[in-house]
């Protein structure tokens, strides 16, 4: 589970951006909305967070650095060669910005332990990287690494919680990958947990990881994963009965990106071909559609269904950049309290995203105030992320309203001139 997540000089977030998970002591629908985790220092948790912004507000760069993170975490070791730069990109609209390096740190929970990670790194190289473990109250301060420029080598400091050959991993590491990396390419089972939650824990769909359909397709091919399926649509009211996938191999290209050096491959190799058949059934009739007599809302909540699924089941985390695209407002509510029913969400998973959809902030029962968070640039361009509750909003206010208003930010300056003929 996500705890919280820290950014610095990344894109439009210049200075320091804290966004947490952590729940506020309002007791406002705490039975559904929030996760008890038996840790006195973050007891509750929230089962999810809406994140708005004007376009270009820097919202987007949020999930981007926290993406990136992930990539850095999942490639320096392996795909990042030796010498190779890092295609991250501070802020750069004031000089000394734009010298220094980017910095990340997350804390999440995983099997009852809280880990908090990070790391800061130039396009050159990784400048330090840290690990702390709390097994107890008290932190256990695994490994730190931090760049010395007057001697330009890597000092490192162990700590004993840290098993295994630490000097030949240290060794290993190269300026541009991360000791967790490479001491876990090393077969390092005490850092394995750690990269996992980024690898398998931490999902992620914008516009550089868009939605798979493979996962809901393959999920199709079994009797089980079909009805699940079949039973999610059916409940935001589309009426498919049943939905049949036709697979055969053709030729085709596949494109491979990759995030941390910033390159797109695109590669020939034989794909698989799908053809989706649904069954519509209503009172008066029958009928089978293809997927191009579907609405866009219901691929996309069709291509959502089997992830969410997946996520839900096994308590992972969800990030998505404008989960309103293409999907009505009620669909979104419905996923969002999909993550709110305890009977459902059984695993702890939350769900993180960016929305222009401020119908939700009124809806009846779905948000809490802490589950808010507005993005916004000042003068310099530099983008500002700060949580609804930090305004201490009337139990009764009215928030759609409100933000539209400019009370909280995070909505666009039009000006009074926009639009006139000259």
């Amino acid at each position: 589970m996500l705890v919280e997540f820290r950014i610095k000089n990344f894109h439009s977030l210049r200075d320091e951006q804290v966004f947490s998970l952590v729940a506020s002591k309002d007791k406002t629908l705490q039975d559904t909305n929030t996760l008890t985790t038996g840790i006195s220092a973050a007891p509750l948790l929230l089962r999810s967070a809406a994140v708005y912004g004007a376009n270009a507000s820097g919202k987007s760069n949020l999930i981007k650095a926290l993406q990136y993170m992930r990539g850095v975490v999942a490639e320096s070791a392996t795909v990042i060669q030796p010498g190779q730069s890092f295609a991250v990109q501070p802020f750069r609209l004031d000089a000394q910005s734009a010298n220094q390096p980017s910095e990340f740190e997350i804390t999440f929970l995983l099997d009852g332990v809280r880990y908090q990670y990070g790391f800061a790194m130039t396009a050159q190289r990784i400048v330090s990287e840290h690990l702390l473990v709390y097994k107890a109250f008290k932190p256990q301060r695994w490994f730190t690494r931090q760049f010395d420029a007057d001697i330009s080598k890597d000092v490192y400091d162990f700590g004993p919680g840290l098993k295994g050959p630490k000097n030949v991993w240290e060794g290993a590491t190269r300026p541009n990958s991360l000791f967790l990396s490479m001491a876990v390419q090393l077969n390092s089972e005490a850092l394995r947990p750690v990269f996992d939650w980024f690898i398998n824990h931490l999902i992620i769909f914008n516009e550089q990881a868009q939605l798979n359909p493979q996962i809901s397709i393959q999920k199709l091919k079994q009797d089980e994963g079909r009805k699940e399926i079949c039973n999610f649509l059916s409940a935001a009211d589309i009426s498919i009965a049943n939905i049949d996938v036709e697979t055969r191999k053709v030729p085709g290209q596949a494109v491979h990106f990759d995030l941390v050096a910033g390159k797109t491959e695109v590669r020939t190799e034989e794909v698989e071909e799908h053809r989706l058949r649904f069954h519509h059934v209503t009172e008066q009739e029958r009928a089978i559609f293809d997927l191009s007599d579907e609405s866009n809302g219901t691929r996309n909540l069709l291509f959502l269904a089997g992830p969410v699924l997946d996520i839900l089941s096994k308590g992972l985390t969800l990030v998505i950049d404008e989960l309103d695209t293409s999907l009505h407002t009620l669909l979104v509510r419905k996923l969002v309290r999909l993550f709110h029913c305890p009977d459902i969400n059984t695993g702890g998973a939350q769900l993180i995203f960016t929305t222009h959809d401020t119908s939700l902030l009124d809806a009846p029962d779905l948000l809490r105030r802490d589950q808010i968070w507005f993005v916004e640039k000042n003068r310099d361009q530099a983008s500002s992320l700060v949580a609804l509750s930090e305004f201490s909003p009337r139990k009764n206010e009215a928030l759609e309203r409100g933000y539209l208003m400019g009370r909280y930010g995070g909505v666009p300056f039009l000006s009074p001139t926009l639009g006139k003929k000259h």
